[in-house]
């Protein structure tokens, strides 16, 4: 027998300390599910407890005005972050396991709420070469790449980002 919800039991909310654990588990988890064969091995170097710190500063002390982390939650259970930080969406990550829920319409849609609440008319973000799906969801969502490249290096090969950005 399958079990429905009167009301759905989802919610975004700022980040709060001890969310960095999850948080961490969610990028590293989505990094690796989205991006292995792109890195090229990269995301096997990951280093998980420098991570953690700096999501843990990210979340207790923004680097300035304009910064914040929002979760994704599925009940209590953690399932997805955002990033942001002046005008633009720095991350937005949702555990493998729970896309296509919701989540990360969700997290895009509070962290433009977000974005705008502090004064911004755009948003960009960049997204790495190959990543089909993200490029979907951000165009479903209103955004398209603007002609911005950067090459970034990450120790393993040399990886592509476009930028992509929307008026809000």
């Amino acid at each position: 027998m399958a079990l429905f919800r009167e009301t759905a039991d989802v919610s975004v909310r700022p980040a709060v300390p001890g969310d960095e654990d999850a948080v961490t588990r969610v990028q590293v988890d989505a990094w690796r599910a989205t991006h292995a064969g792109t890195l090229g091995g990269a995301t096997d170097l990951l280093d998980v407890d420098v991570m953690r710190t700096r999501w843990h500063d990210a979340i207790t002390a923004p680097p300035g005005p304009g910064f914040a982390v929002l979760v994704a939650l599925d009940g209590n259970r953690l399932v997805g972050f955002a990033a942001v930080g002046p005008g633009q969406l720095l991350a937005l990550e949702v555990d493998p396991a729970e896309r296509r829920s919701g989540h990360g319409s969700r997290l895009l849609a509070a962290a433009v709420d977000r974005l705008r609440t502090d004064g911004a008319e755009d948003v960009v973000t960049w997204v790495l070469e190959g990543d089909v799906a993200r490029e979907r969801f951000l165009g479903e969502s209103g955004l398209g790449p603007d002609g911005t490249e950067r090459a970034l290096a990450t120790g393993v090969r040399d990886v592509v980002e476009r930028r992509w950005s929307a008026t809000i």
